[in-house]
């Protein structure tokens, strides 16, 4: 790892020495800026540097990714022409040998072509982990490889001098000229080179996640600006040689892209140039369009030229906001019409609900994740979770029940001030939503457990009906039987066998009275709600452990009638709390305290017992709790300043 990072920072220092010394050569030749300009000594010097110093970088770093290696062999390639150029002025103005001048000239047409020949477009098929973005790539890679040395052979076998009246380098063809189709293939070659590069970018692209796409977009943008104003240059007579100085692009937005791709949002940066560049494609065409025909049909006493540009302003001023929606609306979705998005939600939940929602979401804002929580379970989700996820929480009437939950764009920290925007409005239906959701599903829990104690209830009924009393009356049966045999042959018998059936048939009622009780208390019936309580505050004056025990009982003079539901539930929860008082507490007093009040029956039960910390829920407690809850009720229990408490609310319009 060491070795590997060393030799990256030393070649790329090499390449910036070399870049400095072409530097110090010119100045020391006396050439003019033009001159060195014109001699590709300061774009060879910028693209040496650029190239050497993103390939030293990605060495240090990446040390497995090819990329960076070619990066520094790009570099190299080109600071050596750079510093070959002044050089062969030095040698030639200080009467060198002339040897040494060609070979001079020849290291400068030799160099830089293998950069632009091979290392570039292959770095580019091999972005951005340095693998092939498929095994049918690799006849292509193959034939990049195989037909590099014929860019270079044209650049290498030129017989023009590298600056005019200097010696040409060795190698060169005196036929040169007459192999020009040759060389135009050549040219045609690298073109095809540096395309099929892109078209591996764009199937990476569609085929990648948001993290490749976002680096892909570093240096979408990049190397089509290079294109743009470097194949002009290859074949358009008269291009200035400054489009060169867009070549360092490249290896920047690799470097970026595979090192720090999170630098800023770039999606940003290609919805701004897109939008200008089709922009420009308009205007330009619109102008060439309107200054032909004015040229056709206007006098050009009427300034036809003045006329097409005052038209094509007037005709594009309104189209660059238009333009840059839609290029936005591309890149980040319907962000900058929340309406629309609300729309888009409010369908869905009228149709498909939270999974057509988060999906509506995700879609409309273009990000790689969303998903609706509540604490601890995710109702619906849809995407990749991706590094940075936003968290929005959902409230109902004051109170938090959910969150929804955004997953960043790739290469963002977090979502912009126009998403959040956007969010605040979806927020409220969508709380509504996942609160009826919450409620729906309480609901059936509800449902589910009703029915279940329902027929567990019947389980016991049954079981106690076969197992108890059916059993007894078939004895009793049995014994009226044989008491009626006997009756004439042996009284006696039949006198004894009669008291037994008296004695199965009490046992048989008090089978009966214990059934009927647990479906329902009798006193309930006899005596009422409260009457029942005092009757069994009455039984209750000692603990399990012996001690005194006081209950007080503190109802209302009259109470109103009650549904049935909700006596036995008040019921059995005052004395299961009562018991738990008699078994579980050192209470000297406890009270009892009845309240019907705003269509409420409040019930508390209340010891000054010494609180040992919280209470830990047992079946009493528990079946309590469900109580309250099957009848929509609230419920509280445990510990308090004064003693144990235990408080349940039940509507009064409960079924």
């Amino acid at each position: 790892m060491t070795t590997g990072r060393g030799l990256a920072a030393g070649l790329g220092a090499l390449a910036v020495t070399e870049a400095g010394v072409a530097v110090a050569l010119t100045i020391a030749v006396g050439w003019s800026w033009q001159q060195a300009l014109d001699a590709f000594v300061v774009t060879n010097s910028v693209m040496g540097v650029a190239f050497a110093a993103c390939g030293a970088v990605l060495g240090w770093h990446r040390r497995r990714n090819p990329i960076g290696w070619l990066f520094l062999a790009d570099g190299l390639g080109h600071a050596t022409t750079a510093a070959a150029v002044p050089l062969l002025q030095a040698l030639h103005d200080g009467g060198a040998p002339l040897g040494l001048q060609r070979l001079a000239a020849t290291v400068f047409a030799w160099s830089w072509p293998w950069s632009i020949g091979l290392f570039l477009p292959l770095a580019l098929v091999l972005f951005p982990d340095g693998k092939l973005p498929g095994r049918r790539w690799r006849p292509v890679v193959l034939a990049l490889i195989a037909t590099a040395p014929l860019f270079v052979l044209e650049l290498g076998t030129s017989p023009q001098p590298p600056v005019p009246g200097l010696p040409p380098g060795y190698l060169t063809l005196a036929g040169y000229d007459a192999l020009s189709p040759l060389w135009t293939i050549s040219e045609l070659r690298t073109v095809l080179a540096l395309a099929l590069a892109v078209v591996a970018l764009v199937v990476r692209y569609r085929r990648g996640d948001d993290v490749l796409r976002q680096q892909l977009l570093w240096l979408l943008l990049a190397t089509v600006t290079v294109a743009a104003l470097v194949v002009p240059w290859s074949f358009v007579a008269g291009t200035p040689v400054v489009v060169l100085f867009a070549i360092p692009l490249i290896p920047v937005a690799v470097t970026i892209a595979i090192v720090r791709h999170r630098l800023l949002d770039i999606r940003l940066a290609v919805a701004r140039v897109l939008a200008w560049v089709l922009l420009s494609a308009g205007v330009v065409l619109a102008y060439g369009v309107l200054v032909t025909l004015l040229d056709r049909f206007v006098s050009a006493q009427l300034g036809r030229s003045a006329v097409a540009t005052i038209v094509v302003a007037l005709v594009f001023a309104p189209v660059l906001p238009r333009l840059q929606r839609a290029v936005g609306r591309a890149l980040y979705g319907d962000r900058g019409d929340p309406a629309r998005v609300v729309s888009r939600v409010g369908e869905q939940l009228a149709g498909s609900g939270l999974a057509g929602v988060v999906t509506a979401i995700r879609a409309a804002l273009r990000v790689p994740y969303t998903a609706v929580a509540t604490t601890g379970e995710v109702l619906a989700e849809d995407g990749e979770v991706p590094e940075e996820v936003t968290v929005v929480p959902l409230e109902y009437g004051g109170a938090a029940v959910g969150e929804l939950r955004i997953g960043a764009r790739s290469g963002e920290g977090g979502l912009g001030t126009a998403d959040h925007a956007v969010l605040a409005l979806v927020a409220a239906p969508l709380a509504v939503a996942v609160h009826a959701t919450l409620l729906s599903d309480q609901l059936q829990a509800s449902r589910e457990r009703i029915i279940a104690a329902r027929e567990e209830e019947r389980r016991r009924l049954r079981r106690d009906l076969h197992d108890g009393l059916g059993p007894a009356l078939t004895g009793v049966a049995l014994i009226a039987d044989a008491a009626a045999n006997l009756l004439t042959t042996d009284p006696a018998r039949a006198r004894e066998l009669l008291g037994a059936l008296r004695g199965e048939i009490r046992t048989a009622v008090a089978d009966i009275r214990r059934l009927v009780e647990d479906l329902r208390p009798p006193a309930l019936d006899d005596l009422g709600l409260v009457g029942a309580l005092r009757q069994r505050v009455e039984h209750l004056v000692r603990r399990a452990d012996g001690g005194a025990l006081l209950v007080r009982l503190d109802v209302p003079g009259e109470v109103p009638v009650l549904p049935a539901a909700v006596e036995v539930a008040a019921y059995r929860v005052a004395t299961e709390a009562l018991t738990n008082v008699v078994r579980h507490s050192t209470a000297s007093t406890a009270v009892l305290r009845l309240r019907c009040a705003e269509g409420d029956l409040d019930l508390e039960i209340a010891d000054d017992g010494p609180p040992d910390g919280p209470w830990r829920p047992g079946v009493g407690l528990h079946a309590m709790r469900e109580r309250a809850s099957e009848l929509g009720g609230g419920f509280e229990a445990g510990p308090s300043p004064e003693g144990g408490r235990v408080r349940v609310s039940f509507p009064l319009g409960a079924p």
